[in-house]
């Protein structure tokens, strides 16, 4: 499979196969992780357009029931809509009412080296964390 595919893109020209590798290395990325707590009931999901992302605790009764973690791209960043909708979508397989966010930063995720032996630089590439909890109304 391997060996087929690699011929069928060694026999693209040139200039697109660059503009296709540089098309996909320039997309927005959102990339999330959701954790059920244990020890908390699990209800059914809920619909992603009825969960509400709020940056406080509310003032009425919750249940924390897990904790979602999103990490995005920031060149290019995605529309904040998007990342806004991950967070939604990932609470409600959750069977969350609402999402507290509670961190939301640009911070370094990664480092790369370039340059000679001699004289290298250390370049860091930045990314977008965000982490919030899911709550459920009693």
């Amino acid at each position: 499979m391997w060996t087929c595919s690699w011929f069928l893109f060694s026999r693209l020209p040139r200039p697109l196969l660059i503009a296709s590798v540089l098309a996909l290395a320039a997309c927005a990325t959102i990339d999330a992780q959701t954790t059920a707590y244990v020890g908390v009931e699990h209800p059914a999901p809920t619909l992603a357009s009825e969960v509400q992302i709020m940056r406080v605790a509310p003032t009425r009764p919750f249940v924390r029931i897990g904790e979602i973690l999103i990490d995005a791209s920031v060149d290019p960043a995605p529309p904040i809509t998007q990342v806004e909708e991950k967070l939604r979508e990932q609470a409600a397989t959750l069977g969350a009412d609402a999402v507290v966010v509670v961190y939301d930063q640009i911070q370094p995720v990664a480092a790369y080296v370039s340059g000679p032996l001699w004289n290298r630089d250390i370049n860091t590439i930045q990314g977008r964390k965000l982490k919030g909890i899911a709550i459920k109304y009693q």
